[in-house]
C-alpha cells in the first residue's frame, strides 16, 4: 500500500505538470460541452490518458475508474479512481482553482487519497489509519467549531434540483453562516482537511470528485458521512464533511433539503 501511496503522489505531480502546460496555453484548447456548466477539454483527456498509462505501467493488475474513459477492471483488488482535472470550468476560464485527483479503493474502502493543486504547488495526501498531510505537514482540523465562525463549502451540479440547493444556502445564511463555492469539489474538500473551510456539503458527487477528499477530511480528524466506496463508484451520492459540530448541522440540513 505504501508503494501505491508514493506512486499516487508521483503520478499526481506528473499529471499536474502536464495539466499546467495546457493551462499556460489556454488559447490552444479544444473544448466540448457535455451539458450546462459541464465541459471537457483535450487537456482533461490527455492528462487522464497519461495518468492511466502511468498506473498501468506500475500496477498492471489494478483497476482504473476515471471521468473521461471506460473503466478498467481490477484483478488485484485495488482500483484507482481518477479525475484528471477537477474544476474544468475554472481551468478553461483561466481561474487557478482546479486540481488533479487520485484515490485508491480496496475492499469497499478508500485507502489512499491524493489531491494536487499544481498552480499553488500544494500536495494533499491521506492514508487510511495513518493520517493526512499537506506538502508533508500533518493536517489536523479543529474538533469543534460553529457554523457562524467559518465558511461552508457548497457544491452544486445539475444532478441536484436547483431549488434544493437554493433552500440549503438560505438555511446556511439564516444560521449566521456563509457559503463558499469554487467549482472544484475535490479542492474544497481538501480545504476542509486543511481547516480553510469548516465543512462541505453537496447533494450529489461522483466518486472521482469526492473519495480522495473524504479520506483527507477523515484522516485529518474530521467527520465524514459513512458510505460504501463501491456504491459511490456505481451511483455517486451526497457528500457531507466537517468538524464534529458543523457535521451534525449539515447532516440535518441535508436530510431536510436533499430529498432526491
Amino acid at each position: 500500500m505504501n508503494d501505491r501511496s508514493q506512486a499516487a503522489v508521483e503520478i499526481a505531480r506528473i499529471g499536474g505538470a502536464l495539466a499546467l502546460e495546457y493551462f499556460r496555453r489556454l488559447e490552444t484548447l479544444k473544448i466540448e460541452d457535455k451539458g450546462p456548466q459541464d465541459f471537457v477539454s483535450d487537456a482533461d483527456r490527455a492528462v487522464e490518458k497519461h495518468v492511466r498509462n502511468l498506473i498501468g505501467a506500475a500496477f498492471p493488475e489494478d483497476g482504473v475508474v476515471g471521468e473521461e474513459y471506460d473503466d478498467k477492471p481490477s484483478t488485484s483488488g485495488f482500483t484507482w479512481v481518477i479525475d484528471p482535472i477537477d474544476g474544468t470550468a475554472n481551468f478553461i476560464a483561466g481561474i487557478p482553482a482546479w486540481t488533479v485527483v487520485l484515490a485508491v479503493v480496496h475492499e469497499d474502502r478508500t485507502h489512499i487519497g491524493a489531491i494536487f493543486d499544481p498552480v499553488h504547488e500544494e500536495m494533499y495526501l491521506a492514508r487510511r489509519g495513518e493520517g493526512a498531510w499537506l506538502n508533508s505537514k500533518p493536517l489536523a482540523i479543529a474538533k469543534e467549531g460553529s457554523i457562524e465562525r467559518g465558511s461552508i463549502g457548497v457544491g452544486f451540479s445539475r444532478r441536484t434540483p436547483h431549488d434544493q440547493t437554493s433552500a440549503l444556502i438560505a438555511d446556511i445564511l439564516a444560521r449566521g453562516g456563509v457559503f463558499y463555492r469554487n467549482a472544484s469539489g475535490a479542492l474544497s474538500l481538501a480545504y476542509v482537511s486543511a481547516g480553510r473551510l469548516v465543512g462541505y456539503i453537496e447533494g450529489h458527487m461522483n466518486a472521482w470528485d469526492c473519495l480522495a477528499g473524504q479520506l483527507l477530511v477523515s484522516e485529518a480528524g474530521g467527520v465524514v458521512e459513512d458510505q460504501s466506496a463501491a456504491e459511490m463508484l456505481s451511483d455517486g451520492g451526497r457528500v457531507i464533511v466537517g468538524n464534529q459540530d458543523v457535521f451534525a448541522v449539515l447532516e440535518a440540513m441535508a436530510d431536510t433539503h436533499f430529498n432526491n
